[in-house]
């Protein structure tokens, strides 16, 4: 089994291409638990990336935001 590769998906209100931003597995859960805040509210949150980067995301320009495991295989977003 792969490990897991936990990421930050945002899906903009203006549309396009989904935006992935890596986490780490520490930073994944705190990231995950402040979303539907951050969603209601439209706050502005950073968030340190896998890389060891830092990006600030303004949540009055998103439309969906989750938590996703990059490494799962044939699958990726929300599923029914």
């Amino acid at each position: 089994m792969a490990d897991p590769k936990p990421a930050l998906v945002l899906h903009l209100a203006a549309g396009g291409e989904p935006l992935l931003f890596p986490l780490t597995a520490d930073e994944a859960p705190s990231v995950e638990e402040k979303i539907p805040d951050l969603l209601s509210r439209s706050g502005v949150h950073s968030v340190r990336t896998r890389d060891g980067n830092t990006v600030s995301v303004n949540f009055a320009h998103v439309a969906a935001a989750y938590v996703d495991d990059l490494s799962r295989k044939g699958k990726f977003g929300l599923s029914v």
